[in-house]
């Protein structure tokens, strides 16, 4: 009844055809159309003139109505990704599961989708699925009704209009996010067989925007998480990243694990978050992550992976030690595990990797606090990140506070304070030390040669 009540408040017809959208006005809904930015604005502006429609939608629409910033604006249309591009001297047609048209609008970026149809409609054309039910590619086009429809939750499912400053809903999804409820449009089982990162997307949106999954959409996802099993890693990357940089990244863990969804995605989550130390190392990182996003700072993945991956590190690299081996050589043995590993599951780039292997390889560097070794860190291109990474470790308790005081200290001293902070040679990690053969081992490793040379 409550969401009756705010559907006709704002304006939805209470009689009227089936399918027959929510008219909201400006007065009603209160999102402004300076809050749209001057790139969207313009593309919709472009594509209405030329005969076509053309709504700001989803993401961008929500976040405004949440009292959010977003970080983009999409634009939907019923023009052909063909004829968008024939609209915009700058644009590409994108995209092989979907195409879509970036549009390039000074420092904006654009990304402009045709209106999606149902399977099998429109001349017959038919998404492509696998045996899941997972869509594999959709080229599908229809109307804004049957776009609206093949969205995912009703919260994303609102096209706003910046010239006419109206917004059109036809899931109640302005209701829904007033009452504070993520409700999936369609059949929630099969909405998860055609895309299993729905699943994440899910929980990334109810911690971010204080939402309760309704009971429909959330019961099936425990019993659906091997789904994302399916998914392409580097589809599986794109929205971890997005789910632990929505600057709730905590949240989102708590859910992951409350959902049944952390298996099988990071190896911490299997294992380390059931672990003292590796949870408080992990909830750190992730404070520290939701902190620089509210602040508005950049966040590192490869920080953010390195973060996370560490206690996995450790796990390879310990019993690789205890064999007496030398550090760095075991240490980077380990590295290539752990994320040839992850690689199965994660498209984690290269620039990505060489960034986490960079802040690992620092790790034991920071122990040798004597000699020329100090300054030689001090000039490695990621110590900053290295040093970040050092302070975490060692507020989680696995690291002597010590060792972390004397590096801010050496970091913000004097040359001439640098140089009286250095230890003694002998307090320093003692280096392993190839053992010289003794003479007799020596001749007796080359008997030809004294034969021949008496």
């Amino acid at each position: 009844m409550i969401r009756k009540f705010i559907s006709r408040v704002l304006g939805r017809k209470s009689a009227g055809k089936q399918g027959e959208p929510a008219v909201i006005g400006v007065t009603q809904h209160g999102l402004q159309r300076d809050d749209i930015s001057r790139g969207s604005r313009r593309t919709v502006e472009t594509l209405q003139e030329s005969g076509y429609q053309a709504f700001i939608v989803g993401g961008a629409v929500r976040d405004l109505l949440a009292g959010l910033k977003p970080k983009d604006f999409d634009v939907a249309t019923n023009a052909t990704p063909e004829q968008v591009r024939h609209c915009f001297r700058r644009s590409r047609i994108i995209g092989r599961r979907f195409q879509i048209v970036h549009v390039n609008m000074g420092a904006e970026t654009i990304e402009v989708t045709t209106f999606r149809g149902h399977h099998g409609e429109n001349g017959g054309s038919k998404a492509q699925v696998d045996d899941q039910g997972r869509v594999l590619r959709d080229n599908v086009f229809g109307s804004q009704a049957e776009d609206a429809a093949r969205r995912d939750f009703t919260v994303n499912a609102l096209y706003y209009d910046p010239t006419s400053e109206t917004i059109i809903d036809y899931h109640h999804g302005v209701a829904d996010l007033r009452q504070k409820t993520l409700r999936m449009i369609g059949e929630p089982k099969t909405r998860y067989r055609e895309d299993p990162v729905r699943m994440l997307r899910a929980v990334r949106l109810a911690a971010k925007l204080g939402l309760s999954i309704d009971p429909e959409a959330r019961h099936p996802i425990r019993e659906m998480s091997s789904l994302i099993e399916n998914v392409p890693p580097s589809r599986l990357l794109d929205e971890i990243l997005k789910l632990l940089t929505c600057g709730h990244a905590v949240r989102c863990v708590a859910q992951l694990r409350s959902e049944g969804l952390h298996h099988g995605l990071f190896p911490l989550l299997d294992v380390i978050l059931d672990q003292a130390l590796g949870e408080r190392f992990v909830g750190l990182a992730l404070e520290n992550t939701d902190r620089r996003v509210r602040e508005g700072k950049p966040v590192s993945p490869g920080f953010l992976f390195a973060t996370l991956l560490w206690h996995e590190l450790l796990a390879k690299w310990e019993p690789l030690r205890a064999t007496g081996e030398p550090v760095l050589p075991t240490l980077f043995q380990a590295m290539d595990e752990v994320l040839d590993s992850q690689a199965e599951k994660l498209a984690i780039t290269r620039r990505i990797s060489g960034d986490i292997k960079d802040i690992w390889a620092l790790q034991p560097r920071f122990e040798q606090r004597s000699g020329k070794r100090p300054y030689g860190v001090l000039q490695q291109p990621r110590f900053k990140a290295g040093y970040d990474f050092l302070l975490l470790r060692v507020e989680s308790g696995e690291v002597d506070r010590e060792i972390g005081d004397w590096w801010s200290d050496f970091l913000a001293a004097s040359d001439e304070g640098r140089a009286a902070m250095l230890l003694p040679q002998a307090q320093a990690t003692p280096r392993r030390r190839r053992r010289r053969r003794a003479a007799g081992e020596r001749a007796e490793a080359a008997p030809a040669e004294r034969s021949e040379h008496p």
